[in-house]
Order: C-alpha cells, then structure tokens, then sequence
C-alpha cells in the first residue's frame, strides 16, 4: 500500500519517502508546470495578428486573440509569436495566467525580481506553466516560439523595473 513500510524492503521505503518529499516541494513552488492537452493546428487559422506591444509586452513579438476579450472582466485566450531571442523582463499580472507552446520552443522561464538563466525553467510543447498572479516572472524564447495564454481579464502587466515597460518609451 501507498507509504505503507515492509519488512525487508527499506530500499523500497527510502525511495518512495525522497519521491513524496519531492513532489511536495514541486508542489509548493510558485509556478506549476504540468502536461497540457495537444492544441489543433488549425484554430489558428483566421486568428488577426497584430504588434503586441499594445498589450505593453516588447517589440518584436504578435498577438491573436483566440477567444473572449483580454480586455474585459471575463476568461480569454491569447496567442503570442515570439520571434528568436525574445524576452519578456521581470513582471506580475493581477490575475492568474497559464501559459502553454502551440509550436517552437523551448520556452525558458523564472520567477524573481530579475532575469536569472542559471536558474530558468524550460518549457517544453505539450506542457504548460500557470504563473499565480502577482508573482514576478519572466520568459525567454531563444527560438521562434507561438505560446497561448489563457486567463481571467483584464489582461495586465506590470514590470518590476518600470524603465522595462515598452508602454513608457518614446
């Protein structure tokens, strides 16, 4: 049985106790990473792609909506195309946000008040990351990337370092 000790397999014992702790202290981290449902190819045909720096996330990259609107107090569902080597510095969101590859990848994340590589996870197509809200994240995609992200509007960022947000430019 599950955590059950028998005589004569306390190699079996020790394992499943380094197992579940583990797993608990994946489970007590920020971010969790979990295997995601296949996303069908053609939902992405007739989505409208426009710059993304209008949502306040840096130039380079396009985003569609998929359904709902981010702008609104209701679920929706985005996609962003990350062109090779494009970041996303340290922010939060008011609300909770999955995040998941369509294609490309990997995508490497981490949580903090500043990009650290050392320490990044690497998201993988076919899995998915949910960021809670108000814990500060960032994303790198070192390859073309299409990442959808879903949530509970309205969609907003805000960056660690106020100097990092797109929005203050000229």
């Amino acid at each position: 049985m599950y955590g059950e000790r028998r005589e004569g397999n306390i190699g079996g014992y020790l394992m499943q106790r380094i197992l579940l702790g583990s797993l608990s202290a994946l489970l007590a981290t920020s971010a969790t990473v979990t295997l995601a449902h296949p996303h069908k190819a053609g939902a992405a045909k007739g989505m409208k792609w426009m710059d993304a720096s209008g949502a306040g996330l840096p130039a380079g990259a396009k985003m569609a909506v998929v359904s709902g609107d981010p702008s609104k107090d209701n679920a929706f569902v985005v996609r962003l195309q990350m062109p090779a080597d494009y970041a996303v510095p340290p922010h939060h969101h008011p609300t909770d946000e999955k995040v998941s590859i369509v294609s490309g990848g990997p995508l490497h994340y981490g949580m903090g008040d500043k990009t650290d590589m050392a320490s990044a996870g690497s998201l993988e197509k076919g899995y998915h990351v949910t960021m809670q809200s108000g814990m500060n994240h960032w994303v790198h995609a070192p390859a073309a990337t299409v990442v959808q992200v879903s949530g509970n509007g309205p969609f907003q960022i805000v960056y660690v370092n106020p100097a990092d947000d797109p929005r203050t430019k000229k």
